[in-house]
Formats: C-alpha cells, structure tokens, sequence
C-alpha cells in the first residue's frame, strides 16, 4: 500500500504521524512510505532519518496527498486540506467531528473513508488512540494551569504549592479518566490542594484508594460542580464522552461568581468543550478572559511537547497502521470490532451517530457499510 505522512499544519502543531522505526516497519512489510519534507523537524526527527529507513521525501503536501491511498496523520484537516480528499482515499488520523461540521461535510462530499483515532475502541474496552494524548494533555494541563496562575499570564498571581506558612492553591478536576487522572497526578505531585469530581462512583473509590485520602473526592452533579468551582483557583476540566460533543458543566453564570484571576483549561475543548464560552485558542495565543477569570483553550495541548507525543502516539498507532495498510480498510476493520468503530464517513455516508446527532447528518451502521 502507498501510505502517505504529510506535514502538519495546524498552528503550532509539531508532532508527526509516524516515527523512522515506523517507516521501517511499514517498508519491510512491503509498503510505500512517502513523508512530506520537514514534516518530522519539530519532533526532531530529519528527513535523512526518514530517509535512511526506506521512505521516499515528497517536495509539498500536494504530492504527498496524491500520491497516497492512505494518509495518516495527526491532527483533523483544516479547510486547506479539504481539496485534497477523494473517495478512494483512506483518512487515518484524529477527526473530532462532533465539534467540526465542515469537515465532516468536507469528508461526505468528497465519500473519503475516514477512520478516527479517537472513536478505535480497544480489546478489552477503553479507547487506546485517545489514551496516550490523553495522558500528555492531563499531565500539561496542571502545567500550563499553573503557569496561567502568575499574574504576568492574567492570573491571579498565586504559586500553586504555595511555601510554609502559605496555603497552596485549590485545583478542581472535572472527570476521573485518563486526562483526568493524569492531571492529578500532576497537580498533587506540584504541591496542590486537589479535588476531583466524576459521576463513576467506582472511579472515585479507585482514585481515593490511590492517594490514600491526599485528594478530595465528590460525586459529580451540578451543586457539586458549582461548591468546587466556587472555592477552586485552578478548573481543569476534562470530560468525554465518546465521539460526541462535550456536555457543558460549567456556566457563564458560574464563572462570573468565580474567585478574579481564577483559571479554566478545558482540555474538551476539540470536542466542543466543557465549559460555557470555551473556544478553540492557539499556543500562540492561548488565553482569554471570561469576567473575571482566565480561559485556557488550547485544541491541541500536546503539540507543545512533540518529541514526547510523536512516540506516545505512534506507540499505539503503528499496530493499526500495519493492519490497515496490510489487509486493506475494509478486511481489518471487519476482522477487529474495535477498529471497525473508528470508522467515521465512507462513500458519503455517516457512520457515526453521536457525530450525526451533533452536526445534523442521518448515518448508517458501521457493519452495512462491511456487509
């Protein structure tokens, strides 16, 4: 198969899709690898490192996209992409189309067959495309959480472990799962006073029990929210339900009551976000002010650490790669259920109905589609 690796173009977007070890896979599996020149520089991997293991350097993206029956990538096509979809195209690479209605428009118009990371299911449950970058925006979310609570940044000037005879800062976690654990992990590991709301009760006995009663626990429902928001200096909200939209739990009427200078990073926010107000920002840009407090809406968090997400993400992308480049879309997906849920758009028909219901498209079932 001729898989193709384009460039990423996002803003401040510097992860890649595939690593050398990966060309080298692919190659020796019988493949044609062809990567976009500079498309790994800002995860500090050269074109002569692509190179070296079998892949052919293409000269810009135009090339790299018609040369390819399967583009994998990292982040979902912006409008300039659009052109270059086909329907005998496989699209194999983070979608979020609940929150992208042209694209997803983009994509039936054109019939591409579009597989989404974030909807592949695993063996045994779980979203395993989603995890790893899960895990790195969890972890960045206490980061830059903590960074937008100086006052040069517009926050309330607090350092968030405090020093003796100070108290540290209260962070609030919206959500127990992956991102939500993980930002955890940081917040208590950076000296914070953590609490953390889910409505799994199961969930939170399995956090408490982790931290043997270092973080606060409640169960999630809108008085809950609004206490914890109320008190809290850092909101980090990280909800998800699977390829839908992110339900709004915190209101613009709320923030307005909130402490002056007090945070919100809403790592929902390229699932249309957690919070009232929440719009995509960029790492360039990354903060806006809501009232009295400060908004942090990055959609792509973990491009600000390429070289630690290009691994984490080919780690768990590269199985799926082999198998579709190997079998074709059609046999690998009906020979893996969980794969087989990634599947978007095919032929101009929908195939997911959390993203049908938000954008208004009437879809079909994945297994029609594979009869």
């Amino acid at each position: 198969m001729k898989i193709s690796i384009p460039q990423e173009v996002k803003n401040n977007e510097f992860r890649v899709a595939i690593t050398p070890a990966g060309v080298r896979d692919l190659v020796l599996g019988g493949h044609h690898v062809s990567v976009e020149t500079a498309a790994g520089e800002g995860s500090g991997i050269s074109d002569d490192d692509y190179a070296a293991e079998g892949a052919t350097i293409a000269p810009d993206a135009a090339s790299v996209w018609e040369s390819a029956e399967m583009v994998v990538k990292v982040k979902e096509p912006v409008a300039s992409e659009y052109g270059h979809f086909r329907s005998d195209l496989v699209l194999f690479t983070y979608l979020h189309l609940a929150a992208e209605p042209e694209l997803t428009d983009a994509l039936l118009a054109a019939g591409t067959t579009a597989i989404a990371y974030e909807t592949v299911e695993g063996r045994t449950g779980g979203l395993p495309l989603l995890a790893p970058m899960s895990e790195v925006a969890g972890r960045l979310s206490a980061i830059v959480g903590a960074a937008t609570l100086l006052k040069p940044a517009g926050g309330m000037g607090q350092l968030v472990p405090g020093v003796p005879g100070t108290r540290p800062s209260s962070v609030v976690v919206l959500g127990g799962g992956v991102a939500g654990t993980n930002a955890i992990s940081v917040a208590v590991g950076l000296g914070a006073d953590v609490t953390v709301l889910d409505t799994n009760l199961q969930r939170l006995k399995e956090l408490d029990a982790l931290y043997a009663g270092r973080i606060k626990t409640a169960a999630s429902n809108s008085l809950e929210i609004e206490r914890a928001c109320l008190a809290a200096d850092l909101v980090i909200g990280s909800v998800l339900i699977p390829g839908a939209k992110a339900p709004k739990l915190v209101s613009l009427d709320l923030v307005s009551r909130m402490k002056p200078g007090s945070v919100l990073v809403d790592i929902a926010v390229d699932q249309g976000g957690c919070f009232e107000g929440s719009k995509p920002t960029t790492h360039a840009d990354p903060t806006f002010a809501v009232h009295n407090s400060v908004y942090y809406c990055v959609a792509n968090m973990p491009g600000a650490v390429p070289q630690t997400s290009t691994m984490a993400l080919t780690n768990a992308t590269m199985p799926y790669v082999r198998a579709l480049a190997s079998r074709g879309w059609k046999e690998a997906l009906s020979l893996d259920a969980g794969l087989a849920q990634g599947l978007n758009t095919h032929g101009g028909q929908l195939t997911n109905a959390p993203v049908g219901l938000a954008t208004g498209h009437d879809t079909v079932s994945v297994a029609s589609v594979l009869a």
